[in-house]
């Protein structure tokens, strides 16, 4: 046995090394959430699902407010307001932030939860990153690709994004860029699919009392740290008719959220025509810029400025 083990060694070592190696490639390229675990932890941050991954640039507010932003919304399922994306936003958020500027868009989807679910062991970010990593700030992270990461690590290389990049582009700064087919056909039946989704979701869903107490908790501890804005961005016709439909009193919900905490609320949704999207749901990312822009815009109007 002792033989045995001299002789395995060497090469598990060999393979540790060469582990560490593909390791050192992983970029925004290798999949929609590593980067969000990998980068020096911000003082000014956007929190929410997809629409706010894909919809808010932080490169924009930059050149708007004169400060770094990190988008730090990853998707309904692994990002929607609870306890689990609190605890992530307290590892993320840098520790010694006292004047920031944090963003939190909101949609009735992330403040929602299926019918069926009692228990908030049963959630479904149980299962995201955020319930289970440790470290935010690490480059390479070998945590989160030892946790999270299940294709080949030889992929981590042959797929850097020095090749090219991918048509989800997960930025430094946690914008999520998709490049697709913005043809009319192709966005039509990515629309048609998309509504047909949500008015399937909006059968199972309701507003849950525990996202809700979660957004409020995050507010209250933000506000202890900077300015807080709750944005409802804008979503296509189809999207909006939904969402009006089965929550026709979500934005006077948002506004009694605002008053309560004393934050501002900003609503986009009704000016959905002058936008693109990739699917309904989603801001391309040109209509993604022109809506930073107007938050950005808003921010600096609250501001007296």
């Amino acid at each position: 046995m002792k033989k045995f083990l001299i002789k395995i060694v060497p090469y598990f070592v060999a393979v540790l090394i060469v582990l560490a190696i593909l390791g050192s490639f992983a970029d925004g390229n290798t999949d929609d959430n590593y980067m969000h675990f990998s980068v020096k932890k911000p003082q000014n941050i956007i929190l929410g699902d997809s629409r706010g991954s894909q919809g808010v640039v932080p490169g924009v507010l930059k050149n708007k407010l004169s400060t770094n932003f990190d988008n730090f919304s990853l998707n309904i399922v692994e990002s929607p307001y609870g306890q689990v994306y609190f605890k992530a936003l307290k590892r993320k958020l840098d520790p010694e932030t006292k004047n920031g500027t944090f963003i939190l868009t909101v949609s009735p989807w992330n403040l929602s939860l299926n019918k069926s679910i009692k228990e908030e062991k049963d959630f479904p970010e149980e299962h995201s990153p955020l319930n289970d990593m440790y470290f935010y700030d690490q480059s390479p992270n070998y945590e989160y690709l030892l946790k999270h990461y299940t294709r080949s690590w030889f992929k981590i290389y042959t797929e850097r994004a020095e090749l090219g990049r991918s048509n989800t582009f997960l930025h430094q700064d946690g914008w999520l860029e998709v490049n697709i087919n913005m043809h009319r056909d192709s966005v039509a039946v990515r629309t048609n699919k998309k509504e047909l989704f949500y008015e399937g979701l909006a059968n199972t869903v309701e507003l849950s009392p525990e996202r809700l107490k979660a957004i409020n908790e995050m507010i209250n501890y933000l506000r202890t740290k900077g300015k807080v804005y709750l944005v409802r961005l804008p979503t296509s016709k189809g999207l909006i008719t939904i969402e009006n439909r089965k929550y026709p009193a979500f934005n006077k919900l948002l506004k009694d959220i605002a008053r309560k905490q004393n934050v501002k609320f900003f609503d986009f949704s009704g000016n959905y025509s002058e936008y693109d999207y990739t699917d309904g749901n989603h801001l391309y990312k040109e209509s993604s810029r022109k809506i930073t822009g107007r938050i950005a815009d808003s921010i600096l109007v609250s501001r007296g400025r």
